[in-house]
């Protein structure tokens, strides 16, 4: 890990035992820190925080305040922390069940929401179980039990329909037409192929670990390797190109894998 992350989380984890007290009980890098996939300069911080019962409104609120990016500056794109019940955290719910989310970063948009269903429905509901099953497997722990201790896998249904959810959502955001390069599609890409691989080898791995592994016997090994070329700078795939792959992943997720 990267020092000056390093001591951001360190700074981060101490923030929160000032607001939180004892009710703080574990502290989490998640996402690409945990998977061992963080990229300088594209990659975010994801942390999740667990607490023993859910936080005052006004606890949330100086939470929010300490952490924002104006607060404390986030050295990546932006911190995406997330505030988990640790009884939520340890039930394998494919809800939301968070008590508090924070985006902030010098090139992210702030947002702050106290309440699940004070999110969007188009925005996803499906990232926050996806993303403590990657806790589980993945989570670094900056406090309190070990992550697989902390956190628990959906069922096999459940966590396939949120993979059925996740590429569904992937495929209707807007693309351009035609076969020119299409910034972000490299993202569906390989997200696809991550969902693939955890439906049917049954492991999280980063975006770019996934698609290799996908593109060593996949027929659209060239798709893909153009999509993993993409995150170190070179041109992404089109969105037609990107948009058929992820159907085709979609349709044997539903089938199974």
């Amino acid at each position: 890990m990267r020092d000056d992350v390093r001591g951001y989380l360190t700074e981060l984890v101490r923030r929160a035992r000032d607001v939180l007290g004892d009710g703080l009980v574990g502290a989490y890098a998640a996402g690409s820190l945990g998977l061992g996939a963080y990229q300088p300069g594209r990659s975010d911080v994801d942390v999740a925080l667990l607490v023993a019962a859910p936080p005052t409104v006004a606890a949330k609120r100086t939470l929010v305040d300490r952490l924002r990016h104006e607060s404390l500056p986030c050295p990546a794109r932006g911190l995406e922390l997330v505030v988990y019940r640790r009884d939520v955290a340890a039930s394998g719910t494919g809800e939301p069940g968070f008590a508090l989310e924070l985006n902030t970063g010098a090139t992210m948009p702030f947002r702050a929401t106290y309440d699940p269903a004070d999110r969007p429905g188009a925005d996803g509901r499906f990232w926050y179980a996806l993303d403590r099953s990657i806790l589980r497997q993945a989570g670094l722990t900056l406090l309190g039990p070990p992550a697989a201790d902390a956190f628990a896998d959906p069922d096999p249904a459940t966590l396939r329909a949120l993979l059925v959810d996740a590429l569904r959502w992937w495929l209707a955001l807007p693309t351009p037409p035609g076969d020119a390069p299409a910034p972000g599609a490299e993202d569906a890409v390989l997200g696809a192929c991550r969902a693939l691989v955890r439906c049917r080898d049954g492991v999280w791995l980063g975006k770019v670990d996934a698609g290799r592994r996908v593109a060593a016997d996949d027929p659209d090994a060239a798709l893909i390797h153009r999509a993993v070329a993409a995150r170190a700078g070179g041109p992404p795939p089109s969105g037609p190109a990107a948009r058929a792959f992820q159907r085709r992943v979609l349709a044997r997720i539903e089938a199974g894998g």
